[in-house]
């Protein structure tokens, strides 16, 4: 007979040390859902009750255009980083080069995804204004097209080719850093209100996303964002979606990117931007520069927390989907501070939010003067808690009618309502009977 801990520090390790019954599992965790069952990972991740959709999860796949594919579950794609900007495919004025798009578009219908969003800048150096060696992903990329009507004519190439397959197209990646845009935030709107008038009279159906800034260098943020949004608001928010990056600085953790977010849609309000989604379409942490990197890579229960704790604070932040960056199949990613790959301690962070998350109803958040958060959720009749502490560790009554806690590394220990329990900034799940 397992006993029933009154106290109790919820990690991994903390469990091993006390000898508390564990209910772990290496690949896709084997903690019981909200109804006794045990959650398999599936392909599609498409959850099987009503309730919050997979789309939540975005991600981005490095080398998806050569059959790379996450084994973690999410319902969302984008397309960065894998040779299919505009200027890695026109590669000349009406020579289109579609194979990696093609063949990322493949392997994502092969799997069953239809949610893809393509990036769409950024400038073939045959257009470019300027051209400048820093420019990203090649010379001339971040300068502001020379010649509009050959952006006209690239638009519609793609939104004809690829109506019905691309469900979202994004005008252009983090347009406030110089590397990635030059040009100025109205020509950017420019830039914006044409692609959107051409896409949605050849595809209704598509989604236009803003283009995002990154918000972690406040300087170039403020200096091109508001900016941006005051040429949108005056050509009538030719948008469906707004977007941003919300890397936080290197050592800058969830909570520090709920501030970032809080910046982000207070510009939103100022500007007198309509209700649109809101996604979140590039993130992680630890990313070099600036603030002072982490001396290794987030790792064990921190990574998991991570990752579980972005797309909770997304439901608390009012964010429609953020996309993970990146999934790698060959391993780690030397830029990043959290890794996903097979077998990480990331993907079974994303396992645990197809657990404790998708396909169930989200009840809302709370937030203690404690700095304890804890967030509601229900599905088919069951509830849970999902609780962390913002910083270092606070305590914390575990809720009437508690019977396990598992952490998001599938962790479990049995407890009891009304048990003292310590929370971490790693969150854990409560389960109550």
């Amino acid at each position: 007979m397992v006993r029933k801990p009154r106290k109790l520090v919820l990690l991994a390790a903390a469990v091993a040390a006390t000898g508390l019954v564990a209910a772990g599992c290496s690949s896709g965790g084997s903690e019981p859902d909200a109804g006794g069952d045990a959650a398999a990972p599936s392909e599609s991740s498409a959850p099987s009750n009503p309730g919050l959709p997979s789309s939540l999860i975005g991600m981005h796949i490095e080398g998806v255009e050569g059959g790379a594919w996450a084994s973690a579950p999410f319902g969302a794609l984008r397309l960065w980083d894998n040779g299919t900007a505009w200027s890695q495919i026109e590669l000349e004025p009406g020579v289109y080069k579609w194979d990696n798009l093609e063949g990322a578009l493949e392997n994502a219908q092969s799997k069953g995804m239809t949610d893809v969003l393509m990036v769409l800048g950024t400038t073939p150096e045959w257009n470019a204004t300027d051209v400048n060696d820093a420019d990203y992903p090649q010379p001339g990329a971040a300068s502001a097209p020379k010649d509009l009507t050959a952006w006209d004519t690239w638009v519609t190439e793609v939104a004809t080719r690829y109506k019905g397959r691309i469900s979202a197209y994004q005008i252009w990646n983090e347009a406030n850093l110089k590397n990635f845009w030059n040009g100025t935030p109205e020509e950017m709107a420019d830039l914006t209100k044409r692609a959107y008038d051409i896409i949605k009279k050849i595809d209704p159906d598509a989604l236009v996303v803003s283009a995002s800034p990154s918000t972690r260098l406040t300087g170039p943020y403020e200096k091109f964002y508001p900016a941006y949004l005051k040429a949108l608001g005056a050509k009538g928010w030719p948008v469906d979606v707004f977007a941003v990056h919300t890397y936080p600085a290197a050592d800058g953790d969830p909570v520090a990117r709920g501030a970032l977010l809080d910046m982000v849609k207070a510009d939103l309000t100022e500007a007198g931007a309509p209700e649109l989604p809101l996604w979140d379409t590039e993130l992680n942490y630890g990313l070099a520069g600036p603030g002072d990197l982490p001396k290794q890579s987030i790792t064990g229960a921190n990574a998991a927390g991570f990752v579980v704790r972005t797309y909770i604070d997304d439901l608390r932040y009012g964010v429609d989907r953020s996309y993970w960056y990146i999934w790698t199949p060959r391993g780690e990613y030397d830029l990043l501070g959290v890794q996903a790959y097979p077998g990480s301690d990331a993907e079974q962070g994303f396992f645990a939010l197809e657990n404790w998350v998708l396909g169930s109803q989200f009840d809302g958040c709370e937030e203690a003067a404690t700095g304890a958060v804890t967030c509601n959720f229900s599905r088919d009749g069951s509830s849970w808690v999902v609780a962390w502490a913002q910083s270092g560790e606070v305590p914390f009554t575990a809720p009437e009618g508690t019977a396990l806690v598992c952490d998001p590394l599938a962790n479990c220990s049995e407890s009891s309502g009304g048990a003292e329990v310590t929370l971490t900034t790693v969150p854990v799940r409560f389960y109550l009977q």
